[in-house]
């Protein structure tokens, strides 16, 4: 859907419904099969409002979420300090308070964890406000 799609059927819809389907698409409408709405409803449930943080993470600050969100996207400890006008020292120290708080044994683990929590969505660009 990302990539543009206007629809999405399973592989075993019947020659009647692509047919209509085709119509749909061609009208610029847009359809999915039930059990992928149910699939996108239930995903979209789970992700966090925009600005507000999962409820896994609401032991960080909001500069530590500003720092793991920046990790998620995969910046380097030197673009985080640019990014948010700080040392690089006092980035590894969120990072170290982040792991710490949240239980994480390393860098990749907060990685899968931002992306898991919802608080970064693939293809987000990497810029801090965005």
């Amino acid at each position: 859907m990302r990539a543009g799609a206007s629809g999405f059927l399973l592989k075993d819809v019947r020659r009647g419904q692509l047919a209509d389907a085709i119509r749909t698409a061609v009208a610029g409408d847009t359809l999915l099969a039930p059990v992928i709405t149910r699939r996108l409803i239930g995903r979209f449930c789970r992700q966090p409002a925009p600005g507000e943080a999962p409820s896994q993470l609401t032991s960080l600050t909001s500069r530590e979420l500003q720092v793991l969100r920046l990790v998620g996207r995969g910046q380097p400890n030197t673009a985080i300090a640019s990014s948010l006008f700080i040392a690089e020292t006092t980035v590894k120290t969120h990072i170290a308070h982040i792991l710490t708080k949240l239980g994480l044994a390393d860098r990749a683990q907060a990685v899968v964890l931002a992306y898991e929590t919802g608080l970064v969505q693939p293809g987000e660009n990497s810029s801090l406000l965005s």
